[in-house]
């Protein structure tokens, strides 16, 4: 069966696009793999399907580049970008993925994706926190520059922790509060390696470093380029989070599968 695809990224979190309005593609995590696969496939860290909703714009159906499924916030920019490609919407869409519904549009060359609102960020000692941006994530607070970190290492170790477990892993992101933005880097579960860029943990990072006195929005500076992180802060709650950045297209083909 040959298909055709368009190869998005959002500040280097790259994906393999599909148009599935006819549901002609076959969602088995071997065929998942070997498309991202990035010595013997097209190479990326994830698959993206964009399919018919009956009531919504559209359905996005995310797959990690290991066949697992997860709310991917880079990707989700990226599947508004490619909807909008293949004529689905205009400038803005209400759609579904993983974990609910989502509004999502574009101003000014970024794209803007609103997460669910988050209730409590779990301090679980002082340089270290836990949060749930609709995919989990175990953040580190480093006072070195990242660069000198072992994060695969690192971040294999924590993803796997047995605490985890119930979670099937978690996400890892060392961060470093500068002057006017926060600096991340994230192992990301399902992709199991650094990633360029992890939008729910950008966005994850964002809330911690509200919570510690930074103002909405935040710049948040990811490997791959750089995201900004809105939301309101009401006691212990967030809400309207909003994560935005590019999406772009890289190129587009076709594959046999």
């Amino acid at each position: 069966m040959e298909l055709k695809f368009s190869k998005y990224q959002g500040t280097g979190n790259d994906f393999i696009l599909f148009d599935d309005r006819e549901l002609t593609f076959p969602q088995k995590t071997g065929i998942v793999q070997q498309l991202c696969d990035r010595k013997f496939g097209i190479g990326a860290d994830g698959v993206i399907l964009i399919q018919e909703h009956p009531s919504l714009d559209y359905r996005m159906v995310y797959f990690n580049s290991d066949g697992s499924q997860s709310l991917c916030g880079n990707g989700s920019r990226c599947g508004f970008a490619f909807a909008e490609h293949i004529g689905m919407v205009h400038e803005k869409a209400t759609f579904e993925t993983t974990d609910g519904i989502h509004q999502i549009y574009r101003k000014d060359g970024n794209i803007h994706f609103q997460l669910f609102d988050v209730k409590g960020l779990k301090k679980l000692n002082d340089s270290e926190w836990y949060v749930n941006t609709g995919s989990p994530h175990h953040i580190i607070l480093s006072d070195k520059d990242l660069e000198q970190i072992d994060l695969v290492s690192r971040g294999r170790e924590i993803r796997n922790d047995p605490s985890y477990s119930s979670l099937n892993g978690t996400n890892v992101n060392f961060a470093q509060l500068l002057q006017d933005h926060v600096k991340i880097r994230t192992y990301e579960r399902g992709v199991e390696d650094e990633t360029l860029s992890c939008g729910t943990g950008a966005t994850a990072v964002g809330l911690v470093a509200g919570n510690l006195g930074y103002n909405s929005p935040i710049s948040i500076v990811t490997k791959g380029g750089k995201l900004q992180v809105a939301f309101k802060k009401e006691g212990e709650m967030y809400t309207e989070i909003w994560l935005s950045g590019p999406a772009e297209n890289v190129f587009e083909g076709s594959v046999t599968i």
